[in-house]
């Protein structure tokens, strides 16, 4: 089985939807997923991820099922920097959190003070146990750390979601801390991460990812990738993000 993780094309938030270059990554990616065989579509239930979608379902015929864990990871926190207001729970200073070593394991990122507060475990069980849902639905049953093949296929499954529920799901896919990956990864605005099952002793299988963050169908276009997700390379870069 094939897993086509989709972040949402450059987005307006303050409309939940896409802005003119968001469609227009929006079209481009279009013309690449519908080159492909995907026996179903998922997708978040918020605006930016229904458009990105929408292109590709209208080239194809075709609908998706609106999932409510899809949206973007959702748990306010209060940062031990910003202890006045929520904030999200994927979004910490680079000096706070890698001098928290519990961050960096599976079973201990969220006992932090912070995220328990906030209840972020309960909410990323939540996305997972969605997930799994899914999966078993198409063949493979989440056991342990694997998935047993009750049905084995090589059907593609594709998710227009966000770049925050990616890293949730990554994690549990592949059984690491969400926290590296919501910190040291970066999915530009309508990339693709393919994961691809392993299944090396017959019934039990693992996903694998071949490709992080693919903008190949940008590139192709002569479409510049957006800086949405990124902050400034260099502290004097006044143009781009900061916090």
């Amino acid at each position: 089985m094939k897993l086509l993780l989709i972040r949402h094309a450059d987005p307006d938030y303050a409309r939940d939807s896409l802005t003119p270059k968001g469609f227009r990554e929006a079209r481009l990616l279009a013309s690449r997923l519908s080159a492909l065989e995907i026996r179903k579509f998922y997708s978040s239930p918020l605006g930016r991820a229904r458009d990105t979608a929408a292109p590709t379902l209208e080239k194809l015929n075709r609908e998706a099922e609106v999932k409510p864990w899809l949206r973007e990871f959702q748990a306010p926190i209060r940062r031990p920097d910003a202890p006045d207001r929520d904030m999200v729970p994927w979004d910490w200073l680079p000096g706070d959190w890698t001098a928290e070593p519990d961050f960096f394991l599976p079973d201990r990122w969220y006992h932090h003070p912070a995220m328990e507060a906030g209840g972020v475990k309960q909410a990323y069980d939540w996305v997972c146990q969605g997930l799994d849902q899914v999966l078993a639905g198409n063949g493979y049953v989440r056991a342990g750390r694997l998935y047993r093949t009750e049905a084995g296929n090589g059907d593609t499954l594709a998710f227009f979601c966000h770049f925050g529920v990616e890293c949730v799901l990554l994690s549990h896919l592949l059984n690491i801390s969400p926290m590296p990956l919501w910190h040291g990864l970066c999915a530009a605005p309508s990339s693709v991460t393919t994961l691809v099952t392993e299944e090396r002793r017959k019934g039990l299988a693992y996903f694998r990812m071949s490709a992080f963050g693919d903008i190949s169908h940008l590139y192709a276009a002569g479409e510049e990738p957006a800086f949405s997700a990124r902050f400034r390379e260099r502290y004097e870069n006044e143009n781009e993000r900061r916090d």
